[in-house]
């Protein structure tokens, strides 16, 4: 319940954390979690949700986090619900953070719009939301 109190956690996380923190057979901490989970303490979807709002707020793109959540554990279709119910215009994010890291200036030649570009792509940005940006700019 502590961990539970802090942030949300994925079942694979909270399994892990517990895990280590307790030397009980796995079997008793993959019961505790099932419990809490169908008591509506942990849900792999209210994790996706806010893992979502959270870095979508920090600036990261819809590829990255899909990473990061698989990497908790969280199921993909649970992670695709997620984003569609999210309603983030991952373009329009795409500029913003590009307008916050480089301004207002417009892309005068290759070798910026690639810079850019790179820099939105580690960002977790697809090739499609980069390249609506670019031709906004």
């Amino acid at each position: 319940m502590d961990l539970l109190a802090r942030r949300e956690h994925s079942r694979l996380e909270l399994q892990t954390k517990l895990g280590k923190r307790f030397d009980v057979d796995p079997h008793d901490i993959i019961a505790q979690v099932e419990r809490l989970e169908a008591e509506g303490l942990q849900s792999d979807r209210r994790l996706a949700e806010a893992y979502i709002r959270a870095r979508s707020n920090r600036g990261h793109g819809p590829v990255k986090i899909r990473v990061e959540l698989r990497v908790k554990g969280v199921d993909d279709e649970l992670s695709a619900a997620a984003f569609d119910g999210c309603g983030i215009d991952w373009s329009a994010l795409a500029a913003e953070v590009a307008v916050r890291r480089f301004g207002e200036d417009p892309i005068i030649d290759l070798k910026e719009k690639a810079r850019r570009g790179r820099f939105l792509l580690q960002r977790g940005f697809s090739f499609d939301h980069i390249n609506q940006h670019s031709r906004e700019h």
